[in-house]
């Protein structure tokens, strides 16, 4: 079984960055994080299973101070997909995050 990487782009609002990024580290499954604005990358965050507990608190620190700084952004999530999930080529996709009502 090999694995691949699976790359998807989550269009965001600033306020709402820090926690997408908690929920995103929680899932276990990413290889890295890109925090972009206007195409430009702001910040990136190479994940992998020894960045546990207080490790990644700075990371998050330095996350809250990106999301009190952009308005709009986006979030490039590398994930690491197993063949067996894989039906059809791994490519790029685009998922747009709805401000809360």
């Amino acid at each position: 079984m090999t694995e691949h990487v699976k790359q998807e782009e989550i269009k965001i609002s600033g306020d709402q960055l820090l926690a997408k990024v908690k929920e995103l580290i929680h899932q276990g499954n990413i290889r890295r994080i890109v925090i972009k604005q206007d195409g430009r990358s702001i910040i990136e965050l190479p994940l992998n299973l020894a960045i546990v507990g207080a490790v990644i608190l700075p990371t998050l620190a330095a996350v809250g101070a990106v999301a009190a700084l952009v308005t709009e952004c986006s979030i490039v999530v590398e994930r690491i997909v197993d063949d067996d999930d894989v039906d059809e080529p791994v490519e790029a996709e685009t998922v747009t995050e709805e401000p809360f009502a």
